[in-house]
């Protein structure tokens, strides 16, 4: 036995490879996966209506929400935001919710940004 009461391997100093295995590897944190919240055009909507639906659950300035109309007038669809999925969720039901109860077929889906 050594002087300290160890034997001669309890007593060696540590190699690199002994504190490497020691430290621990923080983990990698990835981001959510996106959303897009898509609104499709309807012939029956009123065009104001959109506009308003777009400022109330998207937070849109007047001009911002006239042009996002007009895009998914005139190219059948129009991607409105991006947000994680219960973000997207959220905004899609309200928005969804806002136009039944008007009584319109105004829709908006919500689909993987890739």
């Amino acid at each position: 036995m050594s002087l300290s009461g160890m034997t001669p391997d309890e007593g060696a100093a540590m190699t690199d490879s002994d504190i490497k295995a020691r430290t621990r590897a923080k983990p990698k944190v990835e981001r959510p996966k996106m959303y897009k919240v898509i609104l499709l055009n309807d012939d029956f909507t009123p065009r104001e209506f959109v506009v308003k639906v777009l400022k109330a659950e998207f937070g849109m300035g007047e001009d911002r929400a006239y042009a996002v109309m007009l895009t998914a007038h005139r190219k059948g669809v129009c991607v409105v935001a991006v947000y994680a999925k219960d973000i997207a969720e959220t905004k899609t039901d309200r928005a969804n919710d806002r136009a039944q109860r008007a009584g319109y077929p105004l829709r908006f889906t919500m689909e993987p940004e890739e």
